[in-house]
C-alpha cells in the first residue's frame, strides 16, 4: 500500500493593517463575553444575586404640598436646588441596595427616606441617593454632601457629639452570619481564633474589637465584601445587625444562615447635620406620622418583610432636646 506523505501545516499569515486593527477592536468584547460565560458556569460564588422589592408593591407617599421649614438651613438649600440629597447604603439586601444595571436604590431604609421626603414637601421620585460608607457618614453630614442619611445608622452618644439623630425608626441587634456548613459558631462566645468580618467604623466592628478581642477581626468598607469572603471561605463569620444579615441569608438560604441570639440593641436613626435641630424635629414628626398612618408598616412589608420576618413594633421616638 503506497505510503502517503503528510505535508506540514502552513503557518497562518501574520495579521497586519486593517485585519490587525479589527482584531484589536473586537478582542476586549470577546474576552468580556467569555468571562461572563465562565462566571455563569462556575455556579454560586461571591455575593448573592440581586433581588428585592417589586416596584408595584411599594407604598405611594403623597407629597405634603405647602410644607415650609425656613428655620432649617439644610431644608432651605434643598428647596433652592429642587431636590433632596440623601445618603444611603447600596449593598444591604431588603434595606438599602443599588441595582448595578439601573442604578435604582431599593429597601426599607430607602422607603423610609422617601416617606420622610414626602412629608418635608419633596417628591420622593426626585431624591438623589448617594452611597456613603459607614466610616464616612459623619463627614458627609458635616460637609453638607448630603441632607440626611438613612442607612442602618445606629444612634449612640459618641455619634451625637458629631451629628444629630431623628428617630429611632427601627430596633435591630448585632448577630452573626455563617455558612450553612459551619457548626462551631453559634454565638459570639465561639469567635476565639475565628476570622470575623464587619464594616470598618461600624458599631458592630467596634463591639467585636472591644468585647471579643480573641477574634481575628477583618474590616472592609462594605458588608458585601465580607459576604463575598464568607462564601469563598476567607472568613468564618460576618457580624452586623440582624436585619442586614437576615437579608443576606434570605437571598442565599442554601449557603448562609444567621446563628444565635442578638447580643446588642441597635436603634436605627436618621442622621442630620448636628446644628440643624429644626430638620431633626421635623423628621421626628415625619416618622411619627408614617407610623400612625400605616406607611411605616407598608414600607416594611414591601421590603424587609420579604425575608419572612414579620414587622416589629416601631421603637419610641427619642426627641432629645437641642444642644
Amino acid at each position: 500500500m503506497p505510503r502517503r506523505h503528510r505535508t506540514a501545516p502552513t503557518a497562518p499569515a501574520p495579521l497586519h493593517g486593517p485585519a490587525l486593527r479589527r482584531l484589536r477592536r473586537t478582542l476586549p468584547a470577546l474576552l468580556l463575553a467569555l468571562t461572563a460565560v465562565i462566571a455563569a458556569a462556575c455556579g454560586k460564588e461571591g455575593s448573592p444575586p440581586v433581588k428585592g422589592p417589586q416596584p408595584e408593591s411599594l407604598p405611594v407617599y403623597p407629597v405634603n404640598t405647602g410644607f415650609q421649614l425656613p428655620e432649617s438651613p439644610t431644608w432651605r438649600r434643598a428647596e433652592g436646588r429642587g431636590y433632596l440629597t440623601v445618603g444611603a447604603k447600596e449593598d444591604q439586601p431588603y434595606l438599602g441596595e443599588k441595582d448595578p444595571a439601573t442604578g435604582v436604590y431599593s429597601g426599607f431604609d430607602i422607603e423610609i427616606a422617601k416617606m420622610v421626603a414626602a412629608y418635608l414637601g419633596f417628591d420622593p421620585a426626585g431624591i438623589h441617593f448617594r452611597t456613603i460608607a459607614s466610616a464616612n457618614r459623619e463627614t458627609a453630614l458635616q460637609n453638607g454632601q448630603i441632607d440626611y442619611y438613612v442607612g442602618t445608622y445606629t444612634i449612640n452618644d459618641m455619634r451625637k457629639k458629631l451629628v444629630g439623630f431623628a428617630g429611632p425608626y427601627f430596633m435591630a441587634g448585632q448577630s452573626l452570619l455563617v455558612r450553612t456548613d459551619e457548626h462551631d459558631i453559634n454565638g459570639p462566645q465561639d469567635l476565639d481564633g475565628k476570622r470575623v468580618c464587619s464594616a470598618t467604623g461600624s458599631t458592630p466592628y467596634q463591639r467585636i474589637k472591644a468585647d471579643y478581642p480573641k477574634a481575628v477581626l477583618v474590616g472592609y468598607d462594605t458588608y458585601s465584601i465580607c459576604v463575598d469572603n464568607l462564601l469563598t471561605y476567607q472568613v468564618d463569620a460576618v457580624t452586623t445587625d440582624d436585619a442586614i444579615l437576615i437579608g443576606y441569608a434570605a437571598k442565599a438560604p442554601d449557603e448562609l444562615k444567621v446563628v444565635g441570639k442578638p447580643f446588642s440593641q441597635e436603634p436605627y436613626g436618621i442622621g442630620v447635620p448636628r446644628s440643624d435641630n429644626a430638620l431633626r424635629f421635623a423628621i421626628d414628626d415625619a416618622l411619627a406620622a408614617g407610623e400612625k398612618n400605616g406607611q411605616w408598616k407598608q414600607a416594611y412589608d414591601a421590603t424587609l418583610g420579604l425575608s419572612g420576618v414579620p414587622a416589629p413594633q416601631p421603637p419610641p421616638i427619642d426627641r432629645y432636646p437641642a444642644s
